[in-house]
């Protein structure tokens, strides 16, 4: 519904803001500047790149299926305020980029939550990446949520679970973890 964008725009712009306090008075900003902001769709529910309200959004993310969302004007502000963007990713994007960040990082997400590292990546490969900027995405989003997705494998089928002994030696060896 795009609440997240918005809701975190609002927040850095009052932090960036100086503070009226009743018994302090004012308090200065407590940052100077404020960033870029970039937001990821799901390409097949992605009305903000579209221009106008999708109205079969379709994507494996659920989290982000929403063809018309409630905080349009404020995700408008936040993208054209901090001078930041707005694409898509596909859901193939998505997947790599939740089971890169499963694999590589260690973090668990549903699929909306990874559509952000997608973004990140699709603009890194593009070289539209700034060098030398600090970049934070937020994932709010557990893997548990959509869980189904963890279960399959890079060609979209199911995983299949493999029986071995309960040594810790064959245990190990199966999933790659033996001494060498």
């Amino acid at each position: 519904n795009a609440g997240n964008i918005t809701a975190y725009w609002k927040g850095y712009k009052e932090y960036s803001a100086p503070f009226e306090s009743e018994t302090a008075g004012t308090l200065p900003a407590v940052s100077t500047k404020t960033p870029q902001m970039w937001g990821f769709q799901a390409a097949g529910a992605a009305p903000f790149v579209a221009g106008h309200p999708i109205l079969e959004p379709d994507t494996i993310a659920t989290a982000i299926r929403i063809g018309n969302p409630a905080s349009w004007d404020g995700a408008i502000a936040a993208r054209d305020e901090s001078g930041g963007f707005i694409d898509a990713v596909t859901d193939e994007q998505i997947l790599d980029a939740h089971r890169w960040l499963s694999a590589r990082e260690g973090v668990f997400v549903e699929p909306g939550s990874a559509a952000g590292v997608a973004g990140l990546l699709k603009k890194h490969a593009a070289g539209e990446v700034p060098t030398g900027k600090t970049i934070v995405i937020t994932v709010t989003g557990h893997g548990l949520k959509d869980p189904q997705w963890a279960l399959r494998t890079e060609d979209g089928s199911e995983v299949q679970p493999v029986k071995v002994s309960n040594d810790v030696v064959t245990v190990a060896a199966e999933l790659g973890l033996e001494e060498k």
